[in-house]
């Protein structure tokens, strides 16, 4: 689920769209905007608000950007629903839709496997029961933004553009809608059953020696970030090794054994994870003692953009930050107290329980207390234009049972996601937090998609801890599949907020997360598996080691850090490959020398080389991994592998060479060939311009698209523009198509006129209105915006549609 539905979105929408084209139903151009109520371009206004408590007003500024005030925290909440319904209502429909399986139903066929998964594993079902444990607060808090979304929806005429050619009227929004939405984050975050499907295929399949090979956790640069808390890495199991790739060998005769084997590794298998960047400096390092936050959270770039930024004061509260559309709470911002920023955790919180299925009774499975018969439930999915589609979900004493088996045989699915118990709105206390200490007590005890916090306070303190539920284990240690049958392993519930790790005030003056393993301390539970390779986390690290006094300004541009050391191993290769006798033969190779030797070592648009030595170390891991795991594939053809740190393995065997490890021919002969394969993939991609002219920005484009965006006559009116930008998917600037940095926030707490927030696209989902891409220049650019909404070009008038008795 991490990165499918937008794909999954973005191609039904157009197929249906152009469909609806090919009948004669063409999508109307639209015009000049309109003018109804709450427009970016009308003047000031007023509006009575249904269940408002007291008078509101909401000032915009000149980006689009609401600042609301109001006398309650329920009040603010009601008029934060009703602005962000009035910019991105088809978001926030289409959000709690493919979170509760209900695309089919507007979207069509296309959508029906999607909305199948979600059914399955009981999403909405969950989402009820999570209303229904919430404290009183925490609901009294999804009904006002509830009332602001639906007050918006009875007066929404025109309808968004998107709506109007789907040809539906958006239901009312209901509290559990907004955790729907909630839920939808847990999957992009921490809803995976990718990787231990992996592990669990690879420890059945291969020798435990190439399996601990393969899945250690702590790549070079984390290792020196660890010190003295990094284990020792696993020997490279070369007799192992060289008896998979000899089986691979002999099976490429096959053309379906060799099928199996070619294409091991998923698209995306070390590439950029779904993650972010975030540091805290604190005030011993910084000009006048403040202390400052950066944050930059990476996710699947879209239009509009996942973030939605508003201002919110209430009371003696006062928050500034990023909003989770359909969801009532700031998720990272500044209170003027404290500051917090947020990164994927990559915390475990699920687990595949294989199933053991009576094999005279197929609607039974064993439990620790006997046979128990499978829960049934059907579920209606509606789908448009057809008739409706039941499905019949399964489900167990640990969880609903997953759509797919793992190696034949059936797996449920224990995911803290659909436990009541583990997702809640805690985030909402952030809002009166004083302290890092305050806040790391609120993070702790806040459930919901596990994460990386970074803290920075008022008077210059900064903080590293953990939120989420993360489950306490019994038993085994969650890293593949296994039976809990007989009552040896399992959950029992989660940690405690005491037991989660944090760093508070820590010697070097600054805490640094970008998705790297942390160091957690003898005997600490462990937390999460597949973190992203250390290289960003290193390269911070040693900028802020090097960095004193700092500024916001300073902070930004380290956001914007483009050298791309990560592949430094990859160009020292290649240039000893071209450097041989044989490479020196061919007029292709030396010309790949001459750029190699161009490259500067960034990521920058005008780079020359890193091109091809991106491309010759991915044909290094398809190769190599395709002759290691042939028989991992042939075990389970589905399997891709998708760990986000290939690079640990694939240098050990590039670096010590054993014979027999590498795919076919020996080392040199291997080698040789992978970089005229990478030269000749290069110059299918960019014709006949010669290697050492082929720049970086051909290759690194932003492609920001909306979902209707596939079809022709509309894709210059929704799209950002597809440019060249700066990074790579390792840079601290990551950057990887449609990946990347989906908010640059930093901020000192105190000091929020000198904060800097910037997005790509803008606060707008109607291409009509002047804020749908006003922010995109200054996001591809790296120019800060500011984090505090300017001065006012228009307001608002909220009141009660009766007066409230006190």
């Amino acid at each position: 689920m991490r990165r499918s539905t937008r794909a999954h979105l973005a191609s039904a929408l157009a197929a249906l769209a152009i469909a609806g084209c090919a009948q004669g139903a063409r999508v109307p151009l639209p015009g000049p905007a309109p003018a109804p109520a709450l427009r970016a371009d009308n003047a000031d206004s007023a509006v009575t608000l249904p269940g408002l408590g007291g008078a509101a007003t909401v000032a915009w500024d000149g980006l689009g950007i609401p600042a609301i005030r109001a006398a309650s925290r329920e009040d603010a909440l009601r008029a934060l629903g009703y602005v962000t319904a009035r910019d991105r209502l088809f978001q926030m429909d289409l959000l709690r839709r493919s979170s509760g399986g209900r695309l089919a139903e507007i979207l069509g066929r296309d959508l029906l496997e999607a909305d199948t998964r979600q059914r399955l594993h009981g999403v909405p079902r969950a989402a009820a029961a999570i209303l229904a444990r919430l404290p009183e607060d925490q609901r009294a808090a999804l009904d006002a933004y509830a009332e602001g979304v639906n007050a918006y929806l009875r007066s929404a005429e025109p309808l968004p553009l998107e709506i109007q050619k789907l040809g539906y009227r958006p239901e009312p929004w209901r509290p559990e809608d907004s955790l729907l939405v909630v839920l939808s984050m847990f999957q992009t975050l921490g809803g995976s059953e990718e990787g231990e499907r992996t592990r669990t295929v690879l420890t059945r399949t291969l020798p435990p020696s190439v399996v601990a090979f393969l899945l250690a956790d702590t790549d070079p640069y984390t290792k020196a970030l660890l010190g003295a808390q990094a284990a020792a890495p696993p020997p490279l199991p070369a007799r192992e090794l060289r008896a998979l790739v000899e089986k691979a060998a002999r099976a490429a005769g096959d053309d379906r054994a060799e099928g199996r084997s070619a294409g091991v590794l998923s698209p995306r298998a070390g590439e950029a994870p779904v993650g972010s960047n975030g540091w805290a400096v604190a005030g011993a390092r910084t000009r006048d003692g403040r202390a400052i936050l950066a944050n930059d959270m990476h996710l699947e770039l879209g239009v509009p953009n996942v973030w939605y930024r508003a201002e919110l004061r209430h009371g003696d509260a006062e928050v500034a930050g990023l909003v989770l559309p359909g969801v009532p709470m700031v998720v990272v911002g500044t209170n003027r107290h404290v500051a917090w920023g947020l990164t994927s955790l990559d915390g475990d919180l699920l687990d595949l329980v294989e199933l053991e299925v009576h094999p005279e009774r197929p609607d039974e499975y064993r439990t620790p207390s006997g046979w128990k018969r499978f829960d049934v439930a059907q579920e209606i999915i509606r789908v448009r234009g057809e008739a409706d589609v039941a499905v019949t979900a399964r489900s167990t004493v640990w969880g609903p049972v997953a759509s797919r088996p793992l190696l034949g045989r059936p797996v449920a699915l224990r995911w803290a996601a659909l436990d009541p118990e583990a997702v809640d709105l805690g985030l909402l206390a952030m809002e009166r937090v004083r302290s890092v200490d305050e806040a790391v007590a609120v993070m702790n005890r806040a459930h919901g998609p596990a994460c990386n916090v970074l803290l920075a306070d008022r008077r210059g303190r900064v903080a590293w801890t953990v939120t989420g539920p993360l489950p306490r284990r019994r038993g085994f240690d969650g890293a593949v599949s296994r039976s809990w049958a007989d009552g040896s392993a399992g959950w029992d519930g989660y940690l405690p907020p005491a037991a989660l790790p944090r760093v508070v005030d820590p010697p070097s003056g600054f805490v640094v997360n970008a998705n790297q393993r942390m160091p957690l301390g003898a005997g600490a539970p462990a937390l999460g598996r597949d973190y992203a390779n250390g290289y960003r986390a290193h390269r911070i690290t040693e900028r802020l080691r090097a960095a004193r006094p700092v500024a916001e300004a300073d902070l930004f541009q380290l956001q914007l850090d483009a050298q791309a050391g990560f592949f430094d191993v990859y160009r020292d290769l290649a240039l000893r490959v071209l450097g041989g006798e044989a490479a020196s033969r061919r007029p292709a190779l030396a010309e790949a020398r001459r750029a190699v030797e161009a490259w500067d070592g960034r990521a920058d648009v005008s780079s020359v080389g890193l091109a091809l030595i991106a491309r010759f170390r991915r044909v290094l891991a398809d190769e190599v991994f395709a002759a290691w795991l042939g028989a991992s594939r042939a075990a389970e053809p589905t399997l891709e592998l998708s760990l986000a740190d290939i690079d640990t393995p694939l240098q050990r065997a590039l670096t010590e060479r054993p014979p027999g490890v590498a795919p076919a021919g020996g080392w040199d002969a291997f080698l040789l060939g992978a970089m005229e394969r990478a030269v000749a993939e290069v110059k299918q991609r960019h014709g006949a311009r010669p290697l050492d002219q082929i720049e970086w920005g051909a290759v690194s484009q932003v492609r920001i698209a909306h979902p209707l965006g596939a079809i022709p006559e509309l894709g210059a009116l929704l799209n950002m523009a597809t440019e060249p930008l700066a990074g790579c998917g390792f840079c601290v600037r990551l950057a990887a198509g449609s990946l990347g940095a989906s908010e640059r926030l930093v901020v000192s707490p105190g000091h929020e006129p000198d904060g800097v927030l910037h997005m790509p696209a803008g606060q707008s989902g109607d291409p009509r209105s002047p804020h749908y891409r006003d922010q995109q220049r200054a996001w591809v650019d790296g120019r800060p915006l500011p984090l505090l909404a300017g001065p006012a070009v228009r307001t608002l008038a909220l009141t009660p549609d009766q007066p409230m008795n006190r």
